[in-house]
């Protein structure tokens, strides 16, 4: 676990450290400072936290269905609405920081 640990955290360094360098700008009209580190972190969360809920919801809603098999049409239909606005969620996050941008 601590291994996994480790290399999570270095690749996420690698990742971050080198996409500075890649998507270098040339110093046109665009958001300085801090601004796309903070945006992209906060996409980075809305999507941790997005993809953490619906494994919960689809998690819940299989064993809900593997205790009772018969209560499968009465948890498919909240379980996908569920999944739906868990993800708009995230999209409206990851339209947000792009309004920061612009």
């Amino acid at each position: 676990m601590e291994s996994i640990m480790i290399k999570s955290v270095v690749s996420f360094l690698l990742v971050f450290l080198a996409a500075g360098v890649a998507m270098a700008a040339d110093g046109g009209a665009s958001a300085g400072g801090w601004a796309p580190i903070g945006i992209g972190l906060a996409i980075g969360l809305a999507v941790l936290g997005g993809a953490m809920g619906q494994g919960k919801i689809g998690a819940a809603a299989l064993e809900g269905i593997a205790r009772n098999p018969s209560a499968s049409d009465k948890v498919f239909v909240p379980m996908i609405l569920g999944l739906a606005f868990v993800e708009s969620l995230v999209l409206f996050c990851w339209v947000l920081c792009f309004l920061q941008l612009g």
